[in-house]
């Protein structure tokens, strides 16, 4: 039977490359992994990412920087819209002192019974930190982040719909979700997956805001990816798919860290089914100690090199 294991990692539409370098590295103290480029396209156009202290493939968030490229999206409904990451659930208190002292703003917010942290990335994007007890996946201490307050992973993706049942039967019939486990007012919360950590899928009813953008765009969420495990079975989710009549999909398209597929959703998000190489993901091009040293171009690119990167902005990590 086709399944999915859980998260995989979250890819976002941001700003300037500085600004999310500074905000992930420097504000949520998480770890960076690899400076590479967009593999679609002809436009070269940075793809960061940001990881826990391992670089668990449920602990991933990568973005790429469109302002320098001036295109920019528009947040709406029928999207993907917030970032859930896990933190050790009595380190609240530390990330609003810490985010407010960077002069983020920070709202405290209730959902499910539990306290949460709403706040957002520079370009507007909506980050939420959840608390959780017992999860296994280890933070990475940076820039006064302690080891025992530092961010564990994704918790999972908030996503916008005008019209909730027809996700909510998608999450069912071909991603196997378990079904609504918490209903709080407009929001229903699935999980994805096993008991792993990192597969929580939140649908928001909104029919106040407008179709949000789907291209690529600054302050927009481009996908939310989802661990198919292995190629085997990302053939057979993705038939699955396919015959419950979702036929908007791709083909297998080679991401050198990873192989994946996507897939429009009927509530609007991307979602993608990726799988981990096998030769070593992350550290295919990188010991473990060296990752995010150095910029990463997938062989076609190789020969274009100096012209890239002479186009990208300069920042430092």
């Amino acid at each position: 039977m086709a399944y999915l294991e859980g998260s995989h990692h979250v890819t976002l539409s941001v700003g300037h490359a500085q600004e999310d370098v500074d905000f992930h590295v420097k504000v949520l103290g998480m770890r960076f992994i690899k400076r590479t480029v967009l593999f679609d396209g002809s436009l070269p156009i940075y793809h960061l990412y940001y990881s826990n202290a391992t670089g668990d493939p449920s602990s991933v968030v990568t973005t790429f920087p469109w302002a320098q490229a001036g295109f920019f999206g528009k947040r709406g409904t029928n999207q993907a819209r917030e970032v859930l990451l896990s933190v050790p659930h009595d380190s609240l208190n530390f990330w609003h002192e810490r985010l407010t002292a960077h002069d983020i703003e920070v709202t405290n917010i209730e959902r499910f019974g539990k306290r949460r942290l709403k706040f957002e990335h520079p370009c507007g994007i909506e980050y939420v930190l959840v608390g959780n007890e017992a999860d296994p996946r280890v933070g990475h201490p940076g820039h006064g982040v302690p080891q025992e307050y530092a961010i564990n992973g994704i918790h999972g993706v908030g996503l916008h719909v005008a019209t909730p049942d027809r996700m909510v039967e998608f999450a069912d019939e071909v991603f196997h979700s378990r079904g609504r486990l918490l209903e709080e007012g407009d929001v229903a919360a699935l999980q994805v997956g096993d008991d792993k950590h990192g597969n929580h899928l939140e649908i928001t009813v909104n029919r106040t805001d407008e179709q949000g953008t789907w291209r690529y765009g600054a302050g927009t969420f481009h996908h939310f990816a989802w661990n198919a495990a292995t190629l085997e079975n990302q053939d057979a989710v993705k038939f699955a798919i396919e015959g419950n009549g979702y036929t908007d999909i791709s083909e297998l398209k080679d991401r050198k860290y990873f192989k994946s597929v996507y897939v429009r959703t009927p509530g609007g998000a991307l979602f993608e089914l990726a799988v981990t190489h096998a030769d070593g993901g992350w550290t295919c091009d990188e010991s473990p100690h060296e990752l995010g040293t150095r910029f990463q171009l997938p062989e076609e690119f190789e020969h274009r090199r100096e012209e890239i990167f002479s186009r990208l902005e300069d920042i430092d990590i």
